[in-house]
Protein backbone atom coordinates (compact mmCIF):
# COMPACT_ATOMS: atom_id res chain seq x y z
CA UNK A 1 0.00 0.00 0.00
CA UNK A 2 1.31 3.52 -1.37
CA UNK A 3 1.40 6.39 1.36
CA UNK A 4 -1.61 7.90 -0.50
CA UNK A 5 -3.93 4.97 -0.79
CA UNK A 6 -3.12 5.08 3.64
CA UNK A 7 -6.27 5.97 5.67
CA UNK A 8 -5.60 7.69 8.75
CA UNK A 9 -7.32 8.52 11.74
CA UNK A 10 -6.22 11.65 13.27
CA UNK A 11 -7.44 11.94 17.13
CA UNK A 12 -6.39 15.13 19.02
CA UNK A 13 -6.47 15.55 22.24
CA UNK A 14 -8.05 19.11 22.49
CA UNK A 15 -7.22 19.73 26.58
CA UNK A 16 -3.49 18.82 25.41
CA UNK A 17 -2.90 20.07 22.23
CA UNK A 18 -3.11 23.59 21.05
CA UNK A 19 -5.57 25.18 18.11
CA UNK A 20 -2.76 27.09 16.69
CA UNK A 21 -1.37 23.51 15.81
CA UNK A 22 -3.99 22.61 13.75
CA UNK A 23 -2.53 23.93 10.16
CA UNK A 24 0.62 21.86 10.68
CA UNK A 25 -1.13 18.59 12.26
CA UNK A 26 -3.21 18.35 8.83
CA UNK A 27 -0.07 19.04 6.88
CA UNK A 28 2.17 16.55 8.68
CA UNK A 29 -0.53 13.91 8.63
CA UNK A 30 -1.40 14.13 5.63
CA UNK A 31 1.97 13.36 4.03
CA UNK A 32 1.07 9.95 5.16
CA UNK A 33 -2.23 9.47 3.63
CA UNK A 34 -5.87 10.66 3.62
CA UNK A 35 -7.16 11.61 6.64
CA UNK A 36 -10.37 9.95 7.04
CA UNK A 37 -11.21 10.52 10.75
CA UNK A 38 -10.69 13.70 12.07
CA UNK A 39 -12.22 13.99 16.04
CA UNK A 40 -10.86 16.46 18.48
CA UNK A 41 -11.62 15.57 22.12
CA UNK A 42 -12.52 17.69 25.35
CA UNK A 43 -15.16 19.33 27.34
CA UNK A 44 -16.79 21.85 25.50
CA UNK A 45 -17.73 23.69 28.40
CA UNK A 46 -14.49 24.47 29.40
CA UNK A 47 -14.18 27.76 28.25
CA UNK A 48 -10.18 27.08 28.30
CA UNK A 49 -11.25 25.20 24.96
CA UNK A 50 -13.03 28.62 22.91
CA UNK A 51 -9.44 28.41 20.40
CA UNK A 52 -10.97 24.81 19.05
CA UNK A 53 -14.50 26.29 17.96
CA UNK A 54 -13.28 28.22 14.84
CA UNK A 55 -11.12 25.38 13.83
CA UNK A 56 -13.54 22.76 14.18
CA UNK A 57 -15.67 24.34 11.76
CA UNK A 58 -12.91 25.57 9.17
CA UNK A 59 -11.52 22.21 9.10
CA UNK A 60 -14.52 19.86 9.80
CA UNK A 61 -13.35 18.04 12.85
CA UNK A 62 -15.67 16.08 14.77
CA UNK A 63 -15.91 17.21 18.32
CA UNK A 64 -16.25 14.72 20.85
CA UNK A 65 -17.45 15.53 24.41
CA UNK A 66 -16.05 14.43 27.10
CA UNK A 67 -17.27 15.58 30.59
CA UNK A 68 -15.01 15.50 33.80
CA UNK A 69 -16.59 13.36 35.79
CA UNK A 70 -14.44 14.64 39.33
CA UNK A 71 -12.08 17.91 39.57
CA UNK A 72 -8.55 16.87 38.83
CA UNK A 73 -9.42 13.86 36.63
CA UNK A 74 -9.39 14.19 32.85
CA UNK A 75 -11.44 11.33 30.85
CA UNK A 76 -10.44 12.62 27.48
CA UNK A 77 -7.32 10.42 27.15
CA UNK A 78 -9.46 7.16 28.71
CA UNK A 79 -12.41 8.35 25.87
CA UNK A 80 -9.52 8.67 23.23
CA UNK A 81 -8.46 5.37 23.85
CA UNK A 82 -11.31 3.75 24.11
CA UNK A 83 -12.43 5.21 20.63
CA UNK A 84 -9.13 4.24 18.86
CA UNK A 85 -9.66 0.77 19.75
CA UNK A 86 -12.66 0.80 18.14
CA UNK A 87 -11.69 2.18 15.34
CA UNK A 88 -8.86 -0.39 15.26
CA UNK A 89 -10.67 -2.53 15.21
CA UNK A 90 -13.35 -1.77 12.67
CA UNK A 91 -10.50 -2.13 10.61
CA UNK A 92 -11.36 1.14 8.55
CA UNK A 93 -8.01 3.11 8.83
CA UNK A 94 -4.27 1.93 8.21
CA UNK A 95 -2.92 4.32 10.67
CA UNK A 96 -2.91 6.55 13.53
CA UNK A 97 -2.30 10.14 14.39
CA UNK A 98 -2.15 10.99 17.93
CA UNK A 99 -1.55 14.71 18.63
CA UNK A 100 -0.87 14.80 22.84
CA UNK A 101 2.00 15.10 24.70
CA UNK A 102 0.71 12.95 27.00
CA UNK A 103 2.37 10.21 28.07
CA UNK A 104 -0.94 8.54 29.29
CA UNK A 105 -0.88 7.07 25.05
CA UNK A 106 2.28 5.45 25.55
CA UNK A 107 0.32 2.10 25.97
CA UNK A 108 -2.25 3.24 23.11
CA UNK A 109 0.39 3.75 20.80
CA UNK A 110 2.23 0.19 21.26
CA UNK A 111 -0.86 -1.28 21.23
CA UNK A 112 -1.61 -0.10 17.58
CA UNK A 113 2.07 -0.93 16.44
CA UNK A 114 1.41 -4.85 17.59
CA UNK A 115 -1.57 -4.89 14.89
CA UNK A 116 1.44 -3.61 12.36
CA UNK A 117 -0.71 -0.41 11.96
CA UNK A 118 1.48 2.85 11.48
CA UNK A 119 0.80 5.07 14.30
CA UNK A 120 2.56 8.89 14.20
CA UNK A 121 2.58 11.08 17.33
CA UNK A 122 2.47 15.33 17.71
CA UNK A 123 3.53 17.16 20.64
CA UNK A 124 5.42 19.48 22.51
CA UNK A 125 9.29 18.71 22.51
CA UNK A 126 9.03 19.87 26.47
CA UNK A 127 6.19 17.83 27.76
CA UNK A 128 6.52 14.69 25.73
CA UNK A 129 8.38 11.86 27.11
CA UNK A 130 10.98 9.50 25.66
CA UNK A 131 8.63 6.66 26.28
CA UNK A 132 5.83 8.10 24.03
CA UNK A 133 7.72 9.31 21.47
CA UNK A 134 9.73 5.84 20.66
CA UNK A 135 6.45 4.38 20.82
CA UNK A 136 5.58 5.99 17.87
CA UNK A 137 6.50 4.90 13.99
CA UNK A 138 7.21 8.71 13.59
CA UNK A 139 7.01 11.53 15.98
CA UNK A 140 6.75 15.24 15.39
CA UNK A 141 7.11 17.87 17.73
CA UNK A 142 5.06 20.70 17.81
CA UNK A 143 7.98 23.59 17.93
CA UNK A 144 9.05 22.20 14.63
CA UNK A 145 6.05 22.90 12.87
CA UNK A 146 5.49 26.53 14.41
CA UNK A 147 9.73 26.83 13.36
CA UNK A 148 8.25 25.85 9.84
CA UNK A 149 5.59 28.37 9.78
CA UNK A 150 7.22 31.14 10.75
CA UNK A 151 10.27 30.36 8.04
CA UNK A 152 7.95 30.48 5.66
CA UNK A 153 5.69 33.32 6.58
CA UNK A 154 8.96 34.91 6.59
CA UNK A 155 9.68 33.74 2.92
CA UNK A 156 6.00 35.22 2.05
CA UNK A 157 6.78 38.45 3.70
CA UNK A 158 10.50 38.52 2.06
CA UNK A 159 8.48 38.02 -1.38
CA UNK A 160 5.91 40.88 -0.91
CA UNK A 161 8.95 43.07 0.40
CA UNK A 162 10.91 42.12 -2.83
CA UNK A 163 7.79 43.08 -4.78
CA UNK A 164 5.55 45.30 -3.35
CA UNK A 165 3.26 45.36 -6.25
CA UNK A 166 2.33 41.75 -5.66
CA UNK A 167 -1.37 40.55 -5.51
CA UNK A 168 -2.81 37.54 -5.24
CA UNK A 169 -5.40 35.97 -7.61
CA UNK A 170 -8.73 36.56 -6.56
CA UNK A 171 -11.82 34.06 -6.60
CA UNK A 172 -14.80 35.30 -8.70
CA UNK A 173 -16.89 31.99 -7.01
CA UNK A 174 -15.81 32.80 -3.87
CA UNK A 175 -14.85 36.08 -3.61
CA UNK A 176 -11.47 35.23 -1.56
CA UNK A 177 -8.01 35.68 -2.47
CA UNK A 178 -6.04 32.78 -3.11
CA UNK A 179 -4.24 31.40 0.33
CA UNK A 180 -0.83 31.87 0.12
CA UNK A 181 0.12 29.96 3.53
CA UNK A 182 -2.18 27.19 2.16
CA UNK A 183 0.12 27.16 -1.10
CA UNK A 184 3.38 26.83 1.15
CA UNK A 185 1.89 23.47 3.49
CA UNK A 186 0.79 21.68 0.50
CA UNK A 187 4.59 22.38 -1.19
CA UNK A 188 5.81 21.42 2.33
CA UNK A 189 4.09 18.09 2.07
CA UNK A 190 4.87 17.44 -1.42
CA UNK A 191 8.22 18.71 -1.45
CA UNK A 192 11.32 16.16 -1.42
CA UNK A 193 15.29 16.20 -0.36
CA UNK A 194 16.08 18.18 -3.14
CA UNK A 195 13.70 21.11 -2.67
CA UNK A 196 11.78 19.84 -5.45
CA UNK A 197 8.14 19.35 -5.25
CA UNK A 198 6.41 17.23 -8.30
CA UNK A 199 2.88 19.18 -9.42
CA UNK A 200 0.49 16.12 -9.39
CA UNK A 201 1.73 15.65 -5.29
CA UNK A 202 1.31 19.34 -5.03
CA UNK A 203 -2.27 19.22 -6.35
CA UNK A 204 -3.03 15.95 -4.51
CA UNK A 205 -1.79 17.75 -1.13
CA UNK A 206 -3.87 21.05 -1.54
CA UNK A 207 -7.14 19.15 -1.71
CA UNK A 208 -6.39 16.99 1.34
CA UNK A 209 -5.74 20.90 2.71
CA UNK A 210 -9.05 21.81 0.97
CA UNK A 211 -11.17 19.52 -0.51
CA UNK A 212 -12.73 22.08 -2.49
CA UNK A 213 -9.29 23.34 -4.32
CA UNK A 214 -9.21 23.99 -7.92
CA UNK A 215 -7.17 26.57 -10.26
CA UNK A 216 -10.14 27.11 -12.19
CA UNK A 217 -11.60 28.73 -9.22
CA UNK A 218 -9.05 30.95 -9.60
CA UNK A 219 -9.18 31.82 -13.34
CA UNK A 220 -6.39 29.25 -14.11
CA UNK A 221 -6.66 26.30 -16.60
CA UNK A 222 -4.36 24.26 -14.78
CA UNK A 223 -2.01 23.90 -11.19
CA UNK A 224 1.14 24.62 -13.45
CA UNK A 225 -0.34 27.79 -15.17
CA UNK A 226 -1.49 29.07 -11.60
CA UNK A 227 2.09 28.79 -9.76
CA UNK A 228 3.32 30.37 -13.37
CA UNK A 229 1.69 33.22 -11.96
CA UNK A 230 3.45 32.88 -8.54
CA UNK A 231 6.84 33.39 -9.75
CA UNK A 232 7.31 35.94 -6.96
CA UNK A 233 7.45 33.07 -4.52
CA UNK A 234 7.81 29.61 -6.62
CA UNK A 235 9.88 28.53 -9.43
CA UNK A 236 9.09 26.14 -12.34
CA UNK A 237 11.57 23.10 -13.42
CA UNK A 238 10.81 20.48 -16.07
CA UNK A 239 12.02 16.95 -16.32
CA UNK A 240 11.66 14.19 -18.23
CA UNK A 241 11.86 16.04 -21.83
CA UNK A 242 9.47 18.85 -20.35
CA UNK A 243 6.98 16.72 -19.72
CA UNK A 244 6.91 16.60 -15.29
CA UNK A 245 6.26 20.06 -13.94
CA UNK A 246 8.12 20.33 -10.53
CA UNK A 247 8.06 23.60 -8.26
CA UNK A 248 10.70 24.78 -5.86
CA UNK A 249 10.82 27.64 -3.23
CA UNK A 250 11.87 30.61 -5.02
CA UNK A 251 15.35 32.25 -3.38
CA UNK A 252 14.56 35.23 -1.70
CA UNK A 253 17.27 38.01 -1.14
Amino acid sequence: MTQAEKKIALLIDGDNAQSKFIEGLLAEAGKYGKITIKRVYGDWTDNRLSGWKEQINKHSIRPMQKFAFAKGKNATDTAMIIDAMDILHSKTVSGFCIASSDSDYTGLAQRIKEEGIFVMGIGEAKKTTDAFVNACDIFIYTENLVSQGENEDNQVKNAVKVNTKVELPQSKITKKALDLQQLMNAFQMAVDDSGLAYMGVVGTALRKLDPSFDPRTYGFATMTSLFKSLSQFFELEYKDNNTSAYIKLKNQK
